[in-house]
């Protein structure tokens, strides 16, 4: 994928739907210049590429040399994003603030200081209403400059206001801006190393933390100040596996879409990523029926024409509602059903290439060799593994670290024996490079080198003391995380009592139902 869409103007062109093109078309006709009629022959060629090829355009663009080629592309990129923004502004607040914003300093710069005024009033009590703080204050500091520069005949009343007025949404955008960071910051450490992995991580976590909230919590008010605090909080949460607390948080944050379910057409990206850390919650705390009610919600939700607006919506959510019913199967054991969803997400995810980023590619191949790995399919959960063992290494460390797990489960379930000894050597000194050995793993590995030497007759009894020694660390929350990636317990479970693993977990599933 990273070949074929390597050019920006190529993915420009190829995300662009029908109405899209049309409209793209129209926009660049009524300037036909032999210029603008060149880029049409352009964006053609673009358009009916598979992969992006310069020696092809060089030769359906007639006398081009590279040069003018490149200058042809720059023009057309221009022009694709002039076409977009006038055909998308009445679709997003953003965009509308964004246009008053420049039609008033248009205004003013033509010395239209009363109509620049107008508009600015306009635009204000949009972002107020929207809560755009961020285009509010350009909005008054553009209104600040003419009061300030011209007389305008203001009462001093609405000066004072708008001085005030300024100063609480600077206080406002500070405490956004550090939450948002955090936020952020937070997110990162977790794509890069996962869940807390001992005593240091957690220790570093809550110092990191305390260090960027902001000191004066008790003022946070406002839809994005209590989104970005909720968001910070789930993230470190989710971190250090305290799932309950990671919950709760995700439940706030789906609330306060829910309480007013009219930010969920201006914030829609943060309500899709919310659904989704409410579904992992539910997920990792094993909340059956409220994790189908909420991915009911979800899916429901995917049908309206919010979800539908855009292709950045309509991607990530068909991928976190995928990404959830496989986590569905995984929950209730129903393996082999779920491997039936694997053609559909992969055509979906095919589908959605060009938007859809490495670290979600990373994510469902290791659900789907989960699948595998659970339905007994150990060859193709190794195909699965392969892809993120091979891949890049500058995300998710505890990913890597178990599919070499599971990679090495699976060369034990098809009897390779002659590589298991070396193999298993080479994934200890990996986890242990990348500081992923927990008692558990090392109980594991323990196992494994014990079971070479042993006959078949006494493999139970090793299983056996295997579990004796790892099943009581289920509640424990520094070897939580090797539970979550790796059913290692339901695993050895399978083999003590000659059930499928796909038995054992729905097994589970069924009498947790019961309870």
């Amino acid at each position: 994928m990273a070949n074929r869409f390597s050019d920006t103007l190529f993915q420009l062109v190829h995300s662009l739907e029908k109405a899209e093109k049309r409209h793209f078309k129209l926009y660049i006709k009524r300037s036909s210049s032999k210029e603008d009629l060149k880029i049409i022959q352009l964006f053609d060629a673009l358009d009916k590429m598979q992969e992006y090829d310069e020696r092809i355009l060089l030769k359906k663009i007639s006398d081009n040399s590279k040069t003018k080629l490149a200058n042809l592309k720059t023009h057309l990129y221009k022009e694709l994003l002039a076409s977009l923004r006038l055909l998308k502004t009445g679709e997003n607040v953003d965009l509308q603030l964004s246009e008053h914003l420049d039609n008033a300093r248009l205004l003013y710069n033509k010395g239209l200081k009363q109509q620049s005024l107008r508009i600015i009033e306009k635009a204000k009590e949009l972002a107020r209403v929207n809560q755009k703080f961020n285009t509010l204050v350009q909005l008054i500091s553009l209104e600040k400059k003419i009061e300030t520069l011209h007389i305008t005949r203001s009462t001093t009343d609405k000066t004072e206001q708008m001085a005030e007025e300024a100063f609480q949404i600077s206080s406002h955008i500070d405490r956004v801006t550090r939450l948002s960071n955090l936020a952020l910051l937070l997110y990162r450490w977790y794509v890069m190393n996962g869940h807390a992995r001992n005593e240091d991580d957690e220790i570093d976590i809550k110092a990191f933390f305390k260090s960027y909230l902001p000191k004066d919590l008790t003022k946070v008010n406002g839809f994005y100040e209590e989104l970005y605090l909720y968001q910070s909080y789930c993230w470190y949460a989710f971190i250090r596996q305290d799932f309950l607390m990671y919950y709760k948080y995700a439940e706030k944050w789906v609330d306060l879409y829910r309480k007013e379910p009219h930010l969920k057409a201006i914030e829609t990206g943060h309500y899709i990523k919310g659904m989704q850390a409410l579904l992992n919650a539910h997920f990792d705390l094993r909340n059956f029926k409220k994790f189908e009610d909420t991915l009911k919600e979800f899916e429901d939700w995917e049908k309206s024409p919010e979800a539908q607006q855009h292709d950045n919506f309509r991607t990530h959510t068909s991928i976190y509602i995928n990404s959830s019913r496989v986590n569905g199967h995984l929950m209730k054991g129903t393996f082999k059903e779920g491997l039936k969803i694997v053609p559909q997400i992969e055509e979906k995810l095919n589908e959605y290439s060009i938007f859809v980023d490495q670290h979600r590619i990373l994510v469902f191949n290791y659900k789907i060799a989960s699948l595998h790995f659970g339905s007994g399919n150990y060859e193709k959960a190794i195909d699965y593994l392969h892809r993120i063992i091979h891949g890049p290494m500058d995300m998710r460390i505890d990913l890597q670290c178990y599919s070499r797990l599971m990679h090495l489960l699976s060369h034990y379930e098809l009897g390779n024996y002659e590589i298991l000894d070396s193999l298993s050597k080479s994934v200890h000194r990996f986890m242990e490079k990348m500081k992923n050995l927990t008692t558990v793993e090392e109980a594991v590995f323990k196992f494994l080198k014990t079971s070479f030497q042993q006959s078949p007759d006494k493999i139970k009894g090793a299983l056996q003391q295997l579990l004796n020694e790892i099943k009581h660390l289920e509640k424990n929350r520094f070897q939580t995380r090797s539970f979550a990636y790796l059913d290692i317990i339901s695993w050895a479970e399978s083999k003590v009592y000659n059930k499928t693993m796909e038995q054992v977990v729905h097994g589970k599933y069924m009498e947790s139902k019961r309870r």
